[in-house]
């Protein structure tokens, strides 16, 4: 496992914390944090095999929060000295003072215990930002290469987005974490030009980003290679593929397009702020209220969904959340019934769940942690089938491969989604793609559809860097895992007469 980045270390966290925790307990509060972070993002974008633009930036600030007369206050800067430190514990306490006459009921925050000194390092093994950018756009150049070279593709963009993220956090209760973050996310899109028609078709990779470092993109948990030599062929049969006619189908959903109806329908769906309708400029609130608790019958038997901030390599997994919590796994769905939500420390206490489950995360300095989702995943049937099987348990259906577009109501409920390949399904065998193709349904009705999911040699760890939240907006990453599943009798639309076209 790597080690924390020394430059990181030599920055004066420590000596920031303490100037501005002793600050903020000379001013009287229940409870201060400090944050100190550093996040560098680097990316690199080609066209038509050709390197197109390259950027490296670096965002470093510190934080303070505080809880003063039971209301929250926080302040943010980028000046690294004790003096600075101590000024933003002045500035947190009087934004406190300010919001107090706003708050009906005092700040409390659940339990934690106190994690002295400790570190976390997530998963990966080579830094992308020690691989010379020369070596980077060679890859990247190489991939796109063999796509031009192949017939049928006109042009190819390759994108490439890596993050290293460092995190210091310190708190009056005497928790102290330092951690380390990287993730990647590579993708490859094949675009075809019909010159006659004035049309055009494209086709992405379906490799997820991923909680790795540059090993991903040379072999270690995805086959670049080997899906670059398939997309030309898929590209093909896509451009000649006849128009779905729109009816009721049975669906077999693969991992690479039913992450994102997870992220969408449960993920944000089941974020306690929204479903107590804290959260609603930002994508609505949530169908999935706290009343519903134990008794929302979320889908049928078979789902079983779990939050986790620990799964190997997931985007939202991280040691500690920015409360100082040790994070963990936890039930969302069993059985189909919905009985947990994603908290922070101030929604568990209020809300008598005794303990947060991690989820509090900034996505920078200059943010205040707001409750974020956890890696929420589809579990698996220990001993279920193969994605083979499950296509073989279809008379007439649609097999379903990638993302693409999507679209939810403000309370997650009314949904459709598009994707990237559609097979169809004729007497459990493949017989060629669909074009102009969309799934609708309510959240509930989807997921009670849902007869069977595979195995756990089906099981897909997908998610995106840019899920949305907040005002002022904030930007995280996030995992949804999920196995290939069977729905029965989903509602498919004609995309291009639904546009009227």
């Amino acid at each position: 496992m790597p080690d924390i980045d020394p430059s990181f270390l030599a920055l004066p966290g420590r000596e920031l914390a303490g100037a501005a925790l002793n600050r903020a307990r000379e001013l009287g509060v229940e409870h201060a944090d400090f944050r100190l972070e550093r996040i560098r993002v680097g990316t690199l974008s080609l066209r038509d095999a050709h390197l197109d633009s390259s950027t490296d930036t670096e965002d470093v600030g510190l934080a303070v929060r505080v809880v003063h007369g039971g209301a929250w206050g926080f302040a943010s800067g980028i000046t690294r000295t004790a003096e600075a430190a101590a000024r933003l514990a002045d500035q947190a306490v009087a934004t406190a003072k300010i919001s107090r006459v706003l708050s009906s009921e005092p700040v409390v925050l659940a339990p934690e215990p106190v994690y002295a000194d400790v570190t976390w390092v997530s998963a990966y093994d080579v830094d992308p930002f020690e691989v010379p950018e020369p070596e980077r756009t060679g890859r990247l150049t190489e991939l796109s290469e063999r796509l031009l070279s192949a017939d049928g593709v006109d042009h190819v963009d390759a994108h490439l987005v890596q993050v290293l993220e460092n995190k210091f956090y310190a708190d009056t209760a005497g928790t102290m974490t330092t951690q380390q973050r990287v993730r990647v996310h590579p993708d490859f899109t094949a675009v075809n030009v019909d010159r006659g028609a004035g049309a055009f078709s494209s086709m992405r990779t379906v490799a997820p980003p991923a909680g790795r470092g540059w090993e991903y993109l040379t072999g270690t948990g995805w086959d670049f290679d080997a899906e670059i030599a398939e997309l030309p062929a898929l590209l093909a049969e896509h451009v000649k593929a006849p128009s779905v006619e729109a009816g009721r189908f049975d669906l077999v959903i693969d991992p690479s397009n039913l992450w994102l109806t997870i992220h969408e329908s449960i993920g944000h769906a089941t974020e306690l702020d929204r479903a107590l309708g804290y959260e609603a400029a930002y994508a609505g609130t949530s169908f999935a209220t706290l009343d519903k608790l134990n008794s929302l019958a979320y889908g049928s038997p078979v789902m079983n969904i779990t939050g986790d901030r620990t799964v190997e390599h997931g985007l939202a997994t991280i040691g500690y959340d920015d409360e100082g919590v040790a994070t963990s796994e936890f039930d969302i769905v069993r059985a189909g019934t919905l009985v947990g939500y994603q908290l922070n420390r101030q929604m568990a206490q209020d809300n008598d769940f005794g303990r947060s489950n991690g989820c509090a995360f900034a996505d920078s300095s200059g943010h205040i942690p707001l409750q974020r989702m956890a890696n929420v995943s589809l579990q698996p049937a220990p001993d279920g089938p193969s994605t083979d099987e499950l296509i073989t348990r279809v008379e007439r259906g649609i097999y379903i491969v990638g993302d693409r577009s999507w679209s939810i109501d403000m309370q997650r409920f009314n949904f459709q989604f598009t994707g990237q390949q559609f097979h169809r399904i004729e007497n459990g065998t493949l017989t060629g793609q669909l074009r102009d193709v969309a799934y609708q349904a309510t959240t509930t009705e989807f997921w009670g559809s849902m007869e069977a999911v595979g195995g756990p040699q089906t099981y897909v760890l997908g998610g995106a860097f840019n899920c949305g939240k907040g005002q002022p907006g904030q930007v995280a990453a996030v995992s949804h895992g999920c196995p290939a599943a069977l729905f029965r009798g989903v509602n498919v639309l004609n995309t291009v007469s639904e546009g009227g076209r």
